[in-house]
């Protein structure tokens, strides 16, 4: 099944996609499809999981621009039930992923579904930036750098999201962790991403 067609009738956007004969349900789940004002695309099961690591897990991506600042909504399924996950808005789809910035949490329901509504800057101008190297806390000790990198701005245009727990991704057949990927760096292994893009031409991207 189209997952863009899918997505459409979640998002209650039949009448919009009508108007002018708009009708670009057709498209590819390795492109975006958008106008001035918003885009929906695809998050995709990560490369290298264990054939037994959750094969039906996929998830839909909205992001509509509200001028200075975008509303995301990200609707996942085919993952383990009444468990929680960790999304992220990342450098590179896949390990070892670049910078990364903590968006928030996606608990799924019985059937296995979480839905979640993130705002931010999600479009091409969103970026990371360290003009200088200055002490930073470190609440989990060691786990925690004291002190940045600098960097010029780095854009940051994929996604990706993780198992909260390793022991939740052992139970699902999904080895591995724990990794930084969570609020106190304890996470389990990488589940869905965005590596249906390039690695240079993550979706956010495409929203000007």
């Amino acid at each position: 099944m189209n997952l863009v067609r899918r997505s459409s009738l979640r998002w209650g956007l039949t009448p919009l996609l009508a108007l002018g004969g708009l009708l670009v349900l057709g498209v590819t789940h390795a492109t975006a499809k958008h106008d001035e004002q918003r885009i929906e695309f695809d998050m995709v099961r990560s490369a290298g999981l264990p054939s037994a690591c959750v094969p039906l897990a996929r998830g839909e991506v909205k992001v509509v621009s509200k001028g200075p600042v975008e509303e995301m909504h990200v609707a996942v399924d085919g993952l383990p039930p009444n468990t929680d996950f960790d999304f992220f808005v990342i450098q590179k789809p896949g390990g070892p992923f670049g910078l990364s910035w903590y968006q928030g949490d996606i608990e799924t329901n019985d059937e296995g579904r979480g839905h979640a509504k993130f705002i931010g800057r999600f479009n091409i101008e969103t970026f990371i930036v360290a003009p200088g190297a200055v002490p930073a806390p470190t609440p989990h000790g060691v786990l925690d750098a004291d002190l940045n990198p600098i960097t010029k701005p780095i854009h940051t245009y994929h996604l990706g999201l993780w198992f909260n727990s390793p022991v939740d991704g052992a139970n699902a057949g999904c080895p591995g962790g724990p990794t930084p990927f969570n609020g106190d760096h304890t996470a389990g292994v990488q589940i869905l991403n965005t590596h249906n893009f390039p690695d240079l031409g993550g979706p956010l991207s495409q929203l000007q």
